[in-house]
């Protein structure tokens, strides 16, 4: 590969990224794009947005580059958490030792090579990339102590600042500990695999045995029941009922007087129609939010168990309870927003099965990607193909 091929090609990438950074900075700018970029910021404020026709939305700009260069690591903790932190501290990691690396390579490695044999230079835009390895220096050569160098120096700043990384995110991991306010889910141990038995529900069977084996750190547990599908439309007219409560009382203008007339019979005067408050329009009605329905519910082997202590939870989610791995398996609780209730409703076997179908699933697609991938490079190597594989001369002349 020559130089100016190389060149180009990271003219390319330059310009892709240069022009996906004004797709976000377009996208991120368009009011039906804003959940997306936006909803933690949306979630704490509450604000509405106004979907007028604003120019400036199609316009690429790129100060909020410059607004994220300058914000502060107290900021992004505050903000978006200890995982954003960590993300870029990453960033900052890997662009400290590729900026070493290039000095390195640049003022140090490359001119040596370069220069490694006694040869006539040309261009350097039209010199071949193998001038610029390692390959190009002369065998027994004095100047190879420099790789040599630079290869340790590389290799023993990486390892400082990884510790120093790894030291100052530990830090920061044990102070957020100790700031964050204690939750539900600290306590909670999600409990899977319950064994059936035929005289004891559920909820007797895992109140037995965390009483017996966990008697001084149990406190209380709750079984995850399954209620089917009539749940599922109650939880859907809940949300429609939320949705347009606030439509209530704006159809009709509330300054509108009924128009009265008399009767032609008797003669007294009579009302068309007459608005009635909205305490009185909604005293005869059920109200959906506040209904329970006694719905049938089937008890599922899953249940959620509170102890006293999170180190007690910590340590009951790790232990192995049984000699059967497929029984009384623990983890701790996920936050109930980061519960996927359906998933629990299935056996704790059936999840291994479908694991192990997710891992086949995506070897086969490996596989598949791979053939056509090989295929295409093969076809840019046909002479070193000819002359490894003497069979395929008569199939690719002809």
């Amino acid at each position: 590969m020559k130089v100016g091929a190389l060149l180009t090609s990271a003219g390319i990438n330059i310009g892709l990224c240069i022009l996906f950074l004004s797709f976000y900075s377009i996208l991120r700018k368009q009011p039906q794009n804003v959940k997306v970029y936006f909803g933690r910021r949306i979630v704490e404020q509450h604000k509405r947005l106004r979907g007028a026709f604003i120019l400036e939305r199609f316009v690429p700009s790129p100060s909020w580059i410059v607004r994220s260069l300058q914000c502060t690591e107290d900021e992004i903790l505050s903000t978006a958490g200890l995982d954003a932190v960590v993300f870029n501290r990453v960033l900052v990691f890997s662009i400290h030792i590729f900026s070493l690396a290039a000095i390195l390579c640049l003022f140090g490695v490359l001119p040596l090579n370069y220069f490694g044999q006694d040869m006539r230079h040309e261009r350097i835009p039209s010199t071949s990339l193998e001038t610029f390895t390692i390959g190009n220096m002369k065998e027994k050569s004095i100047w190879l102590w420099v790789h040599c160098i630079a290869l340790y120096t590389i290799s023993g700043v990486a390892c400082f600042l990884l510790y120093m990384e790894y030291k100052r995110i530990a830090r920061l991991r044990l102070l957020h500990l100790v700031r964050t306010m204690s939750k539900h889910s600290h306590f909670t141990v999600l409990v899977r695999g319950i064994p059936k038995s035929t005289h004891e529900s559920f909820n007797s069977v895992v109140e037995s045995f965390f009483t017996t084996y966990h008697a001084p750190s149990y406190l209380s547990h709750q079984v995850v029941y399954k209620v089917g599908k009539l749940q599922k439309i109650v939880t859907g007219a809940k949300k429609v009922y939320r949705k347009f409560k606030h439509f209530k009382g704006t159809t009709v203008d509330q300054t509108c007087r009924s128009v009265t007339y008399r009767c032609c019979l008797c003669g007294v005067s009579s009302n068309s129609f007459q608005l009635l408050p909205t305490e009185e329009q909604e005293r005869g009605k059920p109200c959906v939010k506040n209904s329970n329905l006694n719905l049938p519910a089937e008890e599922c082997a899953a249940a959620f168990v509170f102890f006293k202590t999170r180190y007690a939870a910590l340590i009951v989610s790790k232990i192995l309870q049984t000699s059967n791995p497929m029984k009384w398996v623990t983890s701790l609780a996920p936050e109930p927003k980061d519960m996927y209730w359906s998933n629990l409703w299935l056996p704790y076997k059936q999840l291994w099965i479908r694991r192990i179908a997710t891992l086949l699933g995506s070897i086969v697609f490996m596989f598949i990607f791979l053939v056509p991938v090989t295929f295409i490079q093969g076809l840019t190597q046909l002479e070193q193909l000819q002359q490894r594989l003497p069979f395929l001369k008569g199939l690719l002349k002809g």
